[in-house]
């Protein structure tokens, strides 16, 4: 009795699983409904909709978990009815369309009430960003940010908050906006900045952009200009060396116009000017060191603090060297000392001295050297008035063109010397203060013409060689270096109207000496007076009447040439 009750019952009971079964079969395609997974194969997922026969849907439109896709026995899936049978008898099934329907559904109903949804950045794309908000959306580059963004790529993986601007669901096109949103909410806080924001008044924003000549910051829905002349004391060659995009910074408001909404920040101001303290920390005559900042044509500057910089001009570089630049005696980045020179408080200008941190050579050179010291030295440069000698590193000593013979003519020193050649002179003068190094090469040799008056008397006859010939008369060599002029009213008795016509370079002459002038370096000579000799006129009588030089070489006066009185006696001697 109690076995049949249970057939009774199991009868029942699988009759009534038969009607629920058959009472389902009002799923119809393009439904979304509710499932359980029943089974995991290799490539799909059965689950049960309540159907005659369970439905399938591929792994790889579950949710990945670890690179898998995360799908287990017993989960409850929405599910998309694709087909109710195949021919297989299968019903077919989407969770990747059901995703996409209820997403569809979700963001169509944030449209309507205004709100926000949160989405991923995935891709760039033609024009913009590709976003995963549960489905693909488009983001225009132009709805990023408040500013254009130069490099997009930078933002893929980042999450965002978005607003739609534009929704077909027929076309499947959705197009979100960024900037909407940061739109709002900068101008939430312009006004509330507006209302706060005052001159003098020390507030923390954040570096949106920089540029060469300074760096905005966001003080909150308003931006603030940091010029670079305000960002430090100390010298700053671009902002990018103190500040990057996204720092938070400490300024203060040193200008605010609001109807403008222009605002001008600075940061050194937030520190005491270190002005204010130079004449106590470096006053004149102080030795100090700092950093070479800045190289220019004129010289070098030093960095003695934040805000306190020197001059060392390249004429305060060395006491000896001639320097051309300053980089041949400091880099960038060097530490120099140095003498604080002067200091004007007004254009906030140091004056520095490198080589007054070193002793002067000069102040001893005349000790190491007193004139009449023989030294030898190196040529190191020649120019039109002399050549410079190396007398030791730094400094030369000057040869003076009138200094480098006593009888040669010289008309440029490149004539006896080249550049590197070994010479030997004699110190004349030291010059401390003005720094001048004075030198001959004659003074090493005695002065042919302290002997030349006694050695060519008056009367004395010579022999020379013609070294050069003029309309005037003719240069004669009586020794090497030593030469006499011949006037062209005493080359002979008879007249001569161009000297060479009767005599040639180089041609040995006897010449008779008719002038010695010590002072000025000269000799005057007379050939016709040798001839006048030979005949026996006695001209030793007139030479001792002070025939002058003038007289002898220029042809006039009222006493005539010696010529003319060797002439006139001549012809006494022959009437007697």
């Amino acid at each position: 009795m109690e076995m049949e009750t249970r057939k009774v019952e199991d009868a029942l009971s699988f009759a009534d699983l038969l009607e629920e079964s058959y009472s389902r079969d009002d799923i119809k395609e393009g439904e979304i409904v509710t499932g359980e997974v029943v089974a995991v194969q290799n490539d799909y997922a059965l689950v049960d909709v309540g159907y005659k026969s369970e439905g399938m849907i591929p792994k790889h439109e579950f949710k990945y978990k670890d690179g898998k896709p995360s799908v287990e026995i017993g989960d409850k899936v929405d599910v998309f009815v694709v087909a109710r049978e195949d021919d297989h008898g299968v019903i077919m099934l989407s969770k990747e369309k059901a995703d996409r329907a209820r997403v569809w559904d979700e963001i169509s109903g944030a449209c309507e009430r205004d709100e926000i949804v949160k989405g991923t950045i995935i891709a760039r794309v033609k024009g913009g960003l590709a976003v995963d908000i549960g489905i693909k959306a488009f983001l225009p580059g132009s709805q990023v940010d408040l500013r254009p963004v130069r490099n997009l790529d930078k933002m893929i993986g980042e999450s965002y908050d978005f607003k739609v601007i534009k929704f077909n669901k027929k076309r499947g096109n959705i197009v979100l906006s960024r900037r909407v949103l940061l739109e709002t909410e900068r101008d939430a806080k312009k006004k509330v900045t507006l209302e706060t924001l005052e001159e003098g008044s020390t507030v923390v924003g954040t570096v949106k952009n920089v540029t060469e000549y300074g760096a905005f910051i966001d003080l909150g829905g308003i931006d603030g200009l940091l010029h670079i002349t305000d960002m430090s004391w100390g010298r700053v060659n671009h902002p990018n060396e103190l500040f990057n995009v996204g720092d938070d910074i400490q300024v203060k408001v040193l200008k605010f116009d609001k109807e403008g909404e222009r605002v001008s920040l600075g940061l050194k101001q937030i520190k005491d000017d270190p002005w204010t303290t130079v004449a106590q920390k470096y006053p004149v005559g102080e030795h100090v060191a700092g950093r070479v900042v800045s190289l220019t044509d004129y010289g070098a500057f030093v960095e003695l603090e934040p805000g306190v910089e020197g001059l060392i001009h390249i004429s305060e570089m060395s006491w000896t060297q001639r320097v051309k630049h300053p980089s041949k005696i400091v880099d960038i980045g060097d530490e120099a000392k140095a003498v604080v020179l002067d200091i004007d408080f007004d254009e906030k200008r140091i004056s520095l001295g490198m080589k007054q941190a070193n002793p002067n050579p000069w102040t001893v050179l005349g000790e190491r050297y007193p004139i009449g010291t023989v030294i030898r030295g190196q040529v190191r440069n020649i120019t039109d008035f002399g050549i410079f000698v190396g007398i030791e590193e730094g400094i030369d000593g000057l040869v003076h063109i009138s200094d480098l013979s006593w009888t040669s003519r010289v008309k440029h020193p490149s004539e006896m010397f080249e550049k590197g050649d070994e010479v030997e002179s004699v110190v004349l003068n030291v010059d401390s203060e003005n720094e001048r190094f004075s030198l001959g090469i004659k003074q090493l040799h005695e002065d042919p013409w302290t002997r030349i008056p006694n050695e060519y008397p008056r009367g004395a006859r010579v022999k020379g060689k013609v070294v050069k010939i003029t309309d005037f008369g003719v240069f004669v060599e009586v020794e090497p270096g030593i030469e006499g002029l011949v006037h062209i009213s005493e080359i002979s008795e008879e007249h001569v109207s161009d000297p060479r016509s009767v005599l040639n370079i180089g041609e040995e002459k006897e010449v008779m000496i008719i002038d010695v002038d010590q002072e000025d370096r000269k000799i005057g000579l007379s050939i016709k007076a040798v001839a006048a000799a030979e005949q026996g006129v006695d001209y030793r009588a007139y030479l001792a009447q002070g025939t002058s030089s003038a007289q002898v070489t220029s042809g006039g006066g009222s006493m005539g040439t010696l010529g003319d009185a060797l002439a006139a006696k001549l012809g006494d001697q022959q009437g007697e």
